[in-house]
């Protein structure tokens, strides 16, 4: 459209135009309008006067028996039956004398808002007199039907009988898209007019009100598009709703539409799919004609016909891709049930998973990690779709074929994602699962320039039809293949099954968490009741050997002294170690008591002691900046105690000893860290660097128990932290914890 045309220029007037009270008719024809409760005759034809002799205003407020006897006594019968509304119905053909002499007609009857509406449409001389010469057409459609095995081959069918049975120089299967531009997908025509097979044309061709009316009234014929509308003579002011007449007038912006086609007469049968409208069988002429109302009614019967086996073919297509999609699905689960995290499954099977889509790409994110398999975009542009998604489309599927329109930073990887096809995982955790189609560039070729032209018309701007149909040529790009509903129902049936997976594993560890936290408890009170409870018999034994030795000692042989020093030895050790274990299993048991600790001023407490018990030891300390946090005090005190007692036990053999302590912010938590340079510990150990009686060294070489650092981990996380370490073998090791920040911590 010229960018230049005046604001004011309404460029969606065709769309508002009231095309279903035009106010006239075609010239083929009466019509009448009559009150539903009496008969009364309340809207006339003007033409009444050149067919019947009759006076239009002479017979409004007349009962129809009066003012039409003739009528009325053929079609008394017929307008005492119910008449739906919605529908057409064609009646009968009755011969009446006219001013011409003896003509026959075919009524038709329909309903208009509390009114009856009677038309008389003249029959054509040519007409087919009854339906048994369209039977062998019919008949033949009927069973060619099993030969069209796709919907291409079934469209040309419909197409050929069609113009068989009407002689039309040309008709076209029309179907439209989901912006209800349309296709010509099939063509039978002769030499009078030009192929339009292929051609697309814009949907402002027929505007909304006018394709309401085609899925409403399904057939619709104009014999010439150079006819004089008949105007509708009525004392009632209200406009006659003619959505349902046989003759109503046409726009007279589609007139000129059609003459500028160079198709003065057209029919048009809708092609209905579960009531809505999916394409037009569309039939041009050359030169006005007309087609009797039993040849169109043949028409409408194969058209409907046409459009159950259009369904069949479509379900059936549909069902065989539901078939092939499931047996991929089917695996897609298998895999995932073999994995202890379902994404394992999909990730390590990357074919099935783009196949289950028909996807070139796909992406599995959430907010810790980004999986993107096959042809998909970079990292950081599926993080940023991914975001996009989460504010903009939290649907549980989406999908699209122009992704660039959407999102415009998909333009920059359109040869990627011109389409995507989205599932949302998990919506408290924002998941989602991306296949992507790359751009798929195409030549439409439309019939004409799709704008339509505005011209000055009697001091006025106003729009025009074109008037070249002449191919019209359009690169599109940004779109990929669209998303069928076989696919879009496949990757909705894989988020149901994941949704499954998720919520049965949440379950099974619920069950097992519960059935661990009373193991737990069982745990800690048997760890509580024998440390306790040998405590006292591991005081007596080495309470009793000192005595023995002490008041025996000059009277036993080496041998018998050194029992002695190997059985209290023995004995204290253990008691060390009960020690240890009370106070673990009392971890779990003592309530919190946090308040802020002055983290500096406890390490520097520890180190002194420390460095009392070092004695010639030479150490070197590196202490940074320590900030006071909020913990409980008694426990956080273990926790560096354990930490820097082992720095200084584990880097003893070491010249100088070199501890560090520190710490830094890492999102919402204060890590500390204490480093030392002694003999360090292999990685591959680290996971059992903190369990319970877990030693990485020779107690002959280092002493311990082996639950120091249990400790330490599970204070940490009783604070709702978590601990780490870091280490290489003789090289020194670095252990982390890692605790929230409270901001009101002095």
């Amino acid at each position: 459209m010229n960018s230049q045309v005046p604001q004011e220029i309404d460029l969606t007037a065709c769309e508002r135009e009231p095309i279903h009270i035009p106010g006239s008719i075609q010239p083929h024809g009466v019509l009448f309008a009559m009150s539903g409760t009496d008969l009364t005759i309340t809207h006339a034809s003007t033409n009444t006067v050149s067919v019947f002799g009759i006076d239009p205003l002479s017979i409004l407020g007349k009962t129809f028996r009066e003012a039409l006897p003739e009528v009325a006594a053929r079609l008394e019968g017929d307008l005492a039956e119910p008449m739906p509304l919605g529908t057409a119905r064609y009646v009968r053909t009755i011969v009446l004398k006219t001013a011409a002499g003896e003509t026959a007609f075919d009524a038709v009857l329909s309903c208009s808002g509390g009114h009856v509406i009677l038309e008389l449409e003249a029959v054509p001389e040519d007409r087919i007199s009854s339906i048994d010469a369209l039977c062998p057409t019919l008949r033949r459609f009927v069973e060619e039907l099993h030969g069209a095995s796709t919907i291409d081959s079934l469209c040309q069918l419909a197409a050929e009988d069609i113009r068989r049975m009407t002689g039309f120089d040309r008709v076209l299967i029309y179907r439209f898209d989901e912006q209800w531009n349309g296709t010509v997908i099939a063509e039978d025509r002769n030499e009078a007019l030009p192929s339009y097979l292929d051609l697309r044309f814009p949907a402002s061709d027929i505007p909304a009100q006018a394709r309401e009316l085609y899925r409403r009234n399904r057939l619709r014929i104009i014999p010439d598009a150079n006819y004089t509308p008949v105007p509708i003579q009525s004392h009632d002011p209200t406009p006659l709703d003619l959505s349902d007449s046989v003759l109503r007038s046409v726009s007279p912006v589609h007139l000129e539409y059609m003459r500028n086609m160079g198709t003065p007469a057209s029919m048009s049968i809708s092609i209905l799919r579960d009531g809505a409208l999916w394409g037009l069988i569309s039939c041009h002429n050359s030169e006005p004609q007309r087609v009797s109302l039993p040849v169109r009614n043949a028409c409408d019967f194969l058209t409907q016909i046409f459009s159950l086996q259009l369904e069949a073919r479509e379900n059936t297509t549909l069902a065989e891709n539901r078939v092939r999609l499931g047996a991929v699905q089917a695996r897609l689960l298998a895999y995932m049930a073999g994995e202890n995290v379902f994404v394992d499954g999909l990730v390590n099977h990357p074919a099935d998973l783009m196949l289950l889509a028909g996807a070139q790409g796909v992406a599995i994110v959430t907010d810790e990690h980004c999986w993107r398999l096959g042809e998909a975009p970079g990292e950081e542009e599926v993080r940023a779709l991914y975001a996009w998604l989460s504010e903009h489309h939290q649907e549980d599927v989406f999908a699209t074929d122009r992704l660039g329109e959407l999102f415009t930073a998909a333009q920059s990887y359109a040869g990627k994602a011109s389409g995507l096809l989205s599932i949302s995982v998990s919506k408290m955790r924002s998941s989602y699962i991306l296949w992507f189609r790359p751009e798929m560039m195409q030549t439409v070729k439309w019939g004409g320039n799709p704008e339509k032209p505005v011209r000055e018309e009697a001091g006025t701007l106003r729009l025009h039809p074109r008037r070249s149909f002449e191919i019209w040529k359009e690169t599109v790009r940004g779109r990929s293949l669209p998303w069928d509903q076989s696919e879009i129902e496949a990757a909705k049936e894989l988020r149901n099954a994941i949704v499954g997976i998720v919520l049965r594993r949440a379950e099974e560890l619920a069950a097992l968490a519960e059935e661990l936290r009373r193991s737990n408890k069982e745990l800690e009170a048997f760890s509580y009741s024998v440390s306790h409870d040998l405590r006292a018999p591991f005081r007596h034994i080495v309470g009793y050997s000192e005595l023995l030795k002490k008041q025996e000692w000059s009277g036993l042989s080496e041998r018998g002294k050194r029992y002695i020093d190997t059985i209290i030895e023995a004995a204290y050790t253990a008691g060390t170690l009960v020690d240890n274990l009370l106070r673990f299993s009392q971890m779990g048991r003592t309530a919190l008591k946090p308040r802020p600790v002055n983290v500096r001023e406890l390490v520097e407490e520890i180190r002194r002691k420390l460095v009392e018990h070092a004695g010639d030891r030479r150490i070197e300390w590196i202490v940074g900046d320590l900030p006071t946090i909020v913990a409980d005090p008694v426990l956080i005190r273990l926790v560096f105690e354990n930490l820097l007692d082992n720095a200084v036990k584990y880097s003893r053999k070491r010249d100088t000893s070199r501890i560090e302590v520190g710490s830094y912010r890492d999102g919402g938590d204060i890590v500390f860290f204490v480093r030392d340079n002694g003999v360090g510990f292999d990685m591959k150990y680290v996971d059992k660097l903190f369990g319970v009686f877990q030693r990485l060294h020779r107690i002959e070489d280092f002493e311990g128990t082996g639950i120091g650092l249990a400790n330490v981990r599970r204070i940490v996380e009783r604070h709702g932290g978590r601990s780490w370490a870091e280490a290489q073998p003789n090289r020194g090791a670095t252990f982390f914890i890692a605790l929230p920040e409270n901001e009101g911590a002095a």
